[in-house]
């Protein structure tokens, strides 16, 4: 079971490209209605998938650094990183069957 936890520029490396596990970012902001509407998705998915994959938010207003480093421009933006490389970018809100399926490699 996993919890979707915040994650900065500070602590990027090491929370997300350092895990010896895939992560899923969520770059997101207070602002945006899709980002509302897909943050109860991506709980739900992590809660139920939170031990095969690592589960993150980072704030594109709080923390511009990565989110430029990754070139997001559209937010949500739900970008996967594995063994420390952008292996997958979703952008936009999806229902979460679409998610599971576009998820469904890094899942198991």
């Amino acid at each position: 079971m996993g919890a979707v936890q915040p994650v900065t520029d500070t602590d990027f490396q090491t929370t997300v490209l350092d895990s010896d596990k895939p992560v899923l970012v969520d770059f997101w902001a207070e602002w945006c209605g899709p980002c509302r509407m897909v943050s109860p998705v991506i709980d739900e998915i992590a809660a139920e998938h939170g031990e095969r994959m690592g589960f993150v938010k980072l704030n594109v207003d709080e923390n511009p650094r990565t989110a430029a480093a990754y070139r997001v421009t559209s937010i949500p933006t739900l970008n996967v990183y594995s063994g420390g490389k952008l292996v997958k970018q979703i952008v936009g809100a999806k229902p979460k069957a679409a998610l599971l399926s576009d998820l469904r490699e890094y899942l198991g």
